[in-house]
């Protein structure tokens, strides 16, 4: 995928992300968990076909079937085109889990008799969401741990630059919707807590925003993170020797230490912030930050950089002597 399609596709999921938390906002009986995506909406329009109708609701019953062995009628299709493999048995597993979970999303009524009242509902309605999804990513996740171990060198890089995109629109997500949805939730619960108090919220607002924009800036920098790296293994893809293929990787390791940096700082700097305007505050976050997992990447990257130019060192001694 060229670099302008993958920054027109993250576009596109951003605001489908902004989109989704803001329609959460304003239909909350439509959108009320991002987990619960689609199966919340898939149930809601069941239940209008079922209630519209004797032959609406014959249609419906018949949808619901039709959906929840969808999984299922796929793993006959894989069986005609290879082989079966252990992890294709989560294929019908997921089948039998959809067929659970579809009704209570057709029936949320009935998630009151397990979580106690309906306003555990959107709660229900996120861990059955959860569910499916623990299921769907599993499959997803051992079927590509299959072609890793079965791919020559082409097929890895291959497979490492769709997993480079995936990371990119998983790190946008995060960003555009978990980040920007807590952030609406935290508006909204700043403003029920200070009914008449509305004139003195301009500031713990503009602290919220700034609490998003410190928590959604790491995400982004990722993003430009594996944009470098699909970069690099490009290069690399085309010759592992070139003075192209070095430039990349000096360049994705600088930017891999300033990404870790400049969060660092911005979470630093808005603490501070906070500390200087509590007094005046309706509303505190603090968070100490300790980046290990990033740092050991950061500490990947740059192994990785020195063993490009080792190698693009050690192969041009070779070619002076041949």
């Amino acid at each position: 995928m060229k670099q302008n399609k993958l920054y027109a596709v993250l576009a596109a999921a951003g605001v489908l992300c902004l989109a989704a938390q803001l329609g959460d906002a304003a239909l909350p009986g439509i959108f009320t968990a991002v987990s619960a995506f689609p199966f919340e909406q898939i149930g809601l329009g069941l239940r209008a076909l079922s209630l519209s109708s004797s032959a609406g609701n014959a249609a419906a019953l018949a949808l619901y079937g039709m959906v929840c062995l969808l999984p299922a009628c796929t793993l006959l299709l894989i069986r005609r085109r290879r082989g079966l493999c252990p992890e294709d048995a989560l294929l019908p597993v997921l089948s039998a889990v959809l067929f659970p979970v579809l009704y209570w999303m057709i029936n949320p009524g009935l998630l009151g008799a397990f979580l106690g009242s309906a306003e555990g509902q959107p709660f229900g309605k996120a861990v059955l969401g959860i569910i499916v999804y623990s299921v769907l990513l599993g499959y997803a996740v051992l079927r590509t741990l299959r072609r890793f171990f079965a791919a020559d060198l082409p097929q890895l890089q291959k497979c490492l630059a769709v997993l480079l995109y995936a990371l990119s629109v998983l790190f946008v997500c995060a960003a555009f919707g978990t980040c920007f949805g807590e952030l609406v939730d935290s508006i909204a619960a700043l403003r029920e807590g200070n009914v008449g108090n509305e004139q003195g919220l301009a500031l713990s607002y503009t602290f919220l925003v700034l609490r998003y924009i410190a928590d959604a800036l790491p995400y982004v920098l990722n993003v430009l993170v594996a944009c470098a790296a699909l970069t690099l293994l490009r290069e690399q893809s085309l010759s592992r020797y070139s003075e192209a293929a070095v430039a990349a990787a000096k360049r994705l390791s600088r930017l891999c230490g300033r990404a870790l940096a400049a969060g660092m700082l911005v979470n630093i700097a808005f603490n501070l912030l906070q500390l200087i305007f509590l007094p005046r505050l309706l509303t505190v976050d603090a968070v100490a930050e300790l980046p290990l997992l990033s740092a050991a990447f950061v500490l990947s990257v740059l192994l990785l950089s020195q063993y490009i130019r080792e190698n693009k060192r050690l192969k041009d001694e070779n070619d002076s002597f041949i």
